[in-house]
């Protein structure tokens, strides 16, 4: 199956086999013409042009048709000298199936008319009373036709198979890639947005501890000191139990995708006692109950990072306010602050990155700058699924705080 399946002309050591396959049809043609009593034994010049009809057999693969109009040279004086007429019959069998087998349909139907039309001008002028003859060797030269073209028609099927699991096996592998970059990516957005705003307040919350030992030493607060470490040792219980869930989130790929459940809106208002901790005055306002998991994981995400934001570069006496709220069948979230701190869009870094990924990620918009009363503000617009089942209500007015671009 494997030499039908392959094409002749791309077979490795072709000549040689060919060579070989010349010889042992030569050794046949020698045994038809001493054995089969079918027309006269081949004098000197007989057997010369019968064995010079294979010699050409060993280029059968590269040049099929000028190996048969060679053979047919040899072969027609010599059935002309009424020499055994059965022993030439395998070697041309052989060049009309090469032909038929890595040639076009048309060339094949040619050369099969030629070749009968040579052989009704043999038999004419060597038996002209052979009808049956003739109709025997017709048939056997149109049967070796149909066969080559039907194996090239084999092949031909076998190659676009092979080519489609190919292309098939390309693109699960595109795929695989893409998925893998895909969930590097998100894994990288979630230890940002996780390390990030926890390594920003317990920063900001040490500030404050040493800031309150080193204020007024003779006076110390040792309930503010005693506050601001409890407040550091509750931020890295929840760094470590949120990246312990991330670790075992990438841990556990044989079952589902392994995500685990999706932080959503409920968990802002943490967000915001965080963010309080570190000195921050947070009024934190979120309307919004049809949200999907991916966008109330989004919308969290946006949250966390620009409070982060906030809380690092808004300097002292910072006042944020976040507000979330569902209209016209999309999330809006706000977060504004009045802080004079160093912050910019151009400043390096990932976050402003990361948020515009995760609105991206749910088919919204996100602009982030300097706001219009000054300090930075975040604002994002994420698409929600319409809710049928959910009774109708009147959209919520817009913050005082948002702009009146934002508010459209």
């Amino acid at each position: 199956m494997a030499a039908i399946n392959r094409d002749p002309r791309t077979a490795p050591h072709g000549m040689r086999n060919d060579a070989l396959l010349a010889g042992a049809l030569a050794v046949v043609a020698t045994a038809l013409a001493l054995l089969v009593n079918d027309g006269l034994r081949p004098d000197a010049l007989g057997w010369t042009l019968l064995l010079a009809a294979h010699v050409p057999l060993v280029w059968r693969r590269r040049h099929p048709v000028p190996v048969l109009l060679v053979a047919l040279a040899c072969i027609a004086p010599y059935h002309a000298l009424d020499n055994n007429h059965t022993a030439p019959i395998p070697a041309t069998m052989v060049v009309l199936y090469t032909i038929a087998a890595t040639g076009t349909v048309r060339r094949t139907l040619l050369t099969g008319t030629t070749v009968l039309g040579v052989t009704l001008i043999m038999n004419a002028l060597t038996n002209p009373d052979g009808v049956v003859e003739l109709l025997r060797i017709s048939g056997w030269v149109v049967a070796v036709l149909f066969i080559g073209i039907d194996v090239r028609y084999y092949r031909q099927y076998v190659a676009a198979i092979v080519e489609r699991a190919v292309r098939a096996e390309r693109t699960r592998e595109e795929e695989a890639r893409r998925r893998v970059a895909e969930e590097r990516l998100r894994i990288a957005r979630d230890l940002h947005d996780l390390l990030a705003h926890s390594i920003t307040l317990i920063g900001v919350q040490t500030s404050v501890a040493a800031h309150v030992l080193t204020a007024d030493p003779d006076r110390l607060d040792r309930e503010a000191v005693a506050k601001a470490l409890d407040d550091i040792s509750d931020t890295c219980r929840t760094a470590r139990g949120e990246l312990r869930t991330t670790l075992e989130v990438l841990r556990a790929a044989e079952h589902g995708d392994g995500r685990g459940p999706l932080p959503g809106l409920d968990g802002i208002a943490h967000l915001a006692e965080t963010a309080r901790t570190a000195g921050a005055r947070v009024d934190a306002t979120v309307r919004a109950d049809h949200a999907p998991p991916a966008v109330g994981a989004a919308a969290y995400r946006i949250v966390q990072e620009a409070l982060t934001n906030s809380v690092r570069h808004g300097g002292p006496g910072l006042s944020i306010q976040v507000h979330v709220y569902e209209k016209d069948g999309a999330l809006h979230v706000s977060v504004a602050d009045d802080g004079t701190g160093p912050c910019s869009t151009d400043t390096p870094g990932f976050g402003l990155v990361g948020m515009r990924e995760r609105a991206r990620s749910v088919g919204g918009t996100l602009d982030a700058g300097p706001g219009a009363a000054g300090g930075f503000e975040v604002s994002a617009v994420l698409p929600e699924l319409p809710v049928l089942s959910a009774p109708p209500s009147s959209p919520a007015p817009p913050p005082p705080s948002m702009r009146p671009e934002e508010a459209r």
